[in-house]
């Protein structure tokens, strides 16, 4: 039997409909059904939302995923993921019950009409890089050739990331 080759990916979960933390703790779950190992798991953190202000806080979480699938196959299982837990898509930036976004994908560069790793966005978004910081601190971004701490400390998103608390989950 030939042994696939294990990749490493982080990935973004995010989440501001219903029951949210049980939401996080459900991707996380068929997460590790269908695409791989979950190795690390950073703190969920509660996030002012991006985009459209008017909708209700967000909590979010990255992990850090061995998966043997390729980056397609790794987003068309992801994609999967949110239509079996309900997620539609409407309008940009919209409240979601779950959210799954491929952060980085070994040290892939990729850009596809489907598929842009490493996710445009880092960068520019608190909500993605404190959680991504706190189990990949020195990371190196592929095409920014700076590690995410130092990403973390150059972003310019003016919106509050704190630490969740919740009483029965872990």
């Amino acid at each position: 039997m030939i042994e696939k080759e294990k990749n490493t990916c982080y990935i973004l979960l995010g989440t501001n409909q219903g029951e949210k933390a049980q939401n996080l703790e459900t991707a996380k779950k068929k997460i590790k059904e269908t695409l791989g190992v979950v190795k690390q798991s950073s703190a969920i953190y509660e996030t002012e939302p991006w985009g459209r202000s008017e909708q209700d806080t967000f909590l979010n979480q990255v992990l850090e995923v061995d998966t043997t699938n390729d980056p397609e196959q790794t987003l068309s299982l992801c994609l999967g993921i949110e239509k079996t837990m309900g997620r539609v898509r409407i309008e940009k930036w919209m409240e979601r019950i779950i959210d799954i976004d491929i952060l980085y994908f070994n040290d892939a560069i990729i850009s596809t009409d489907d598929l842009i790793v490493p996710h445009p966005e880092i960068q520019n978004r608190r909500f993605t890089l404190v959680p991504l910081v706190e189990i990949a601190p020195d990371y190196i971004h592929p095409v920014m050739k700076k590690s995410n701490k130092e990403l973390l400390d150059e972003c310019p998103d003016p919106l509050k990331v704190k630490r969740f608390v919740s009483v029965g989950l872990e």
